[in-house]
């Protein structure tokens, strides 16, 4: 049997602490509009604050209509508030398909009694264009098609309508066009605020996914993958300088103990804590991950070799002298280290193989302790 089978059978067990969270499954309006469960959540955060806006400015054009002595508008804006507290309820209670179907409802009606009474120059039309960037987000990519056709439909033909018949309830000149620049302030200002939410969106969903692909999910050091990225370059960087680059292995000792007596729970709460004593330890410069299971790997630039094990003994200290909190008792642990520096021309692969047999050495002769070779 290997060394690291040896390793295997006495001290270690599958990492299956390595746990990363699923995706959510989208629910039943995700799943009829298409959206995935990012860009779901996004939408309905935006919701909730667009029909809030949207209530505010009906309140507004409440006031303004009373002013201008058009009490039918006014009274409608009374309606749409309801209508947008009603949308805001259902999103609440998660009835999202619900709540959407009634903000279409408020919206082509609004548009339409709004643009009929007073004209085409009222710039109510304008609010449909806002359906434009919600459909695409919203919907697959045929529901998109089919309901930015309907909507471009409806819009020519209330053009057509409104120009046919003529504006029902027309206001005075003064009015017309105070009520035709407060629309298009209202648009752009909405546009503009809907763009930033969605870039703002976009920007923390592109750094989720960078934490994702580059940090262990439970103790947020860099994982295997990224390290290796990272590692290539400083190992390159040094050796263009003429500076020594040395790693460290260190090695939770008896940690199938403490999961077997403790709980999983115990285990990730000993693996946080050991690295955040890593990374207290470690220079800035220094490169910390996650290597496997209860391992983890730090590669130290422009550090020889007695730095190296100076380094790893002050961590074993540090672990030694530690104990993480937990409900059943503190639980105290130690570390096992193995420490060596890259040779010239050396693989980074075959200098972590040395390290991990220095560190099977420092298990083999009685563990909590720094073996350099």
């Amino acid at each position: 049997m290997s060394r690291r089978a040896i390793r295997g059978v006495t001290d270690k067990q599958p990492p299956t602490e390595l746990r990363v969270s699923a995706t959510p499954v989208a629910g039943p309006a995700e799943r009829k509009t298409g959206m995935s469960s990012l860009a779901s959540g996004a939408f309905w955060t935006m919701m909730r604050r667009v029909v809030i806006l949207a209530a505010c400015v009906d309140v507004l054009f409440f006031i303004l209509f009373h002013v201008l002595e058009s009490p039918l508008l006014a009274w409608l804006n009374v309606l749409s508030v309801a209508m947008y507290a009603a949308a805001y309820a259902l999103i609440v209670r998660r009835a999202n398909v619900a709540a959407l179907v009634l903000v279409w409802l408020e919206v082509l009606g609004h548009a339409a009694a709004g643009t009929l009474l007073i004209g085409w120059e009222s710039g109510f039309h304008y609010y449909l264009l806002m359906f434009i960037p919600a459909i695409a987000v919203s919907s697959s990519r045929g529901w998109a098609l089919a309901l930015v056709s309907a909507l471009l439909t409806f819009y020519l033909g209330l053009d057509a309508v409104s120009r046919a018949f003529g504006p029902l309830t027309p206001l005075p000149l003064h009015g017309l066009v105070t009520v035709k620049w407060i629309n298009v302030v209202i648009v752009f200002a909405m546009f503009s605020t809907l763009a930033r939410f969605y870039v703002g969106s976009v920007l923390r969903a592109e750094k989720r996914l960078h934490l994702q692909a580059t940090r262990d999910p439970l103790t947020g050091l860099f994982n295997r993958r990224h390290f290796h990225a990272l590692a290539d370059h400083v190992v390159a960087r040094s050796r263009r300088a003429g500076d020594p680059v040395s790693l460290i292995i260190a090695d939770v000792d008896y940690f199938k103990r403490i999961n077997d007596a403790r709980g999983h729970d115990a285990g990730d709460k000993v693996l946080v804590h050991v690295g955040e004593l890593l990374k207290n330890v470690c220079r800035d410069q220094d490169v910390i991950a996650r290597w496997g299971g209860e391992e983890f790997l730090i590669l130290l630039p422009d550090t020889d070799a007695a730095g190296a094990a100076a380094a790893a003994e002050r961590m074993r200290q540090g672990a030694e002298a530690s104990a993480v909190p937990h409900a059943a008792g503190d639980i105290r642990c130690t570390l096992s280290f193995g420490a060596t520096t890259l040779r010239a021309g050396e693989s980074l692969e075959d200098a972590v193989a040395r390290a991990d047999r220095a560190m099977y050495r420092s298990k083999s002769e009685g563990r909590n302790r720094v073996t350099s070779e």
